[in-house]
């Protein structure tokens, strides 16, 4: 039993890691390849930018809390893509705001 729960944490954060840096990258391919004179292009990176931080803290924040379940990688992988799409709705809302402001600041300079 504890050799699974080892293995399913090891893929998890295994999985975790490879997808963090796998976004990291597609935001960096994003900005450098970025044409300045595209208004909508500039701010759909702002957007995918805010997705990623709020998802990061929604990560954290998660850490953050007691579980009293066993979680296994299936529970983890959807609890994953649950995170994701909250963070893209946050984006989309504009509710924070970050994209907004990273996008004025990017134009201005």
């Amino acid at each position: 039993m504890s050799a699974t729960i080892g293995t399913d944490s090891l893929f998890n954060t295994t999985a975790s890691t490879i997808n963090t840096s796998s976004t990291t990258n597609k935001l960096e391919s994003k900005l450098s390849n970025l044409d300045t004179s595209g208004d909508s292009e500039l701010m759909d990176v702002c957007k995918s930018f805010e997705t990623y931080f709020v998802e990061q803290v929604f990560k954290e924040m998660k850490k953050t809390v007691p579980s009293t379940e066993e979680e296994n990688k299936y529970m983890s992988s959807f609890g994953d893509m649950l995170n994701e799409e909250y963070a893209q709705n946050v984006a989309d809302s504009g509710s924070m705001g970050i994209a907004q402001m990273l996008y004025e600041s990017m134009k201005r300079n």
